[in-house]
């Protein structure tokens, strides 16, 4: 029996998963499992529920692996596959925990939260953020991560994480501002 490596083309095997071949998605799994599941361990401090996430990840990349169009490198279609899932994740299973100095690098105004704020008030004010200010927003605020890792974990240039961060800011407390949800000012 002649032993042959399988699918050494990216191109054919995805086309072949495309077209529902199990052989070939199975190896699209197995060939990328192990990177997904460490970038969903570093959004989701438990590894079972980085294991979930990144199933779930799988299922959508498998829904639409027909929508990838071979620009770019197919391993970073499904990174950022699995960030979204991340995020998804933590927005929907953790609160938004907000330090005093969130926003102060960007801000001349000094800020102080309401006794009233609720964390629930606050999330949604971040799910209306556009895609990329929420992204960035909730590395940098919640996760902690540094421009340079957001900028390689989402395929950007610093300084466009920089400045999606900024904007994320200044919507943040121009919505808060109209709820009053905050107050600026010395304290």
């Amino acid at each position: 029996m002649k032993i042959i490596s399988f699918y050494t083309n990216e191109k054919l095997l995805i086309k072949k998963a495309v077209a529902g071949n199990a052989q070939a998605q199975k190896h699209i799994y197995e060939k990328n499992a192990p990177k997904m599941l460490s970038v969903c361990r570093q959004y989701i401090k438990d590894t079972a529920f980085a294991e979930d996430v990144m199933v779930t990840g799988f299922v959508k990349v498998f829904k639409y692996l027909d929508t990838f169009k071979f620009e770019g490198s197919f391993e970073g279609w499904i990174r950022r596959i699995m960030i979204r899932e991340s995020i998804s994740y933590l927005r929907k299973k953790q609160f938004v925990v907000f330090d005093d100095d969130v926003f102060e690098r960007n801000s001349a105004s000094q800020i102080s939260f309401s006794s009233e704020v609720d964390a629930e008030q606050i999330q949604l004010l971040i799910d209306k953020l556009p895609e990329g200010y929420k992204m960035v927003f909730i590395l940098y605020a919640v996760e902690g991560y540094k421009h340079s890792e957001i900028a390689d974990m989402l395929n950007i240039s610093e300084s466009t994480s920089k400045s999606q961060l900024f904007k994320a800011r200044r919507t943040l407390q121009e919505q808060m501002k109209e709820q009053k949800i905050v107050s600026y000012g010395a304290n």
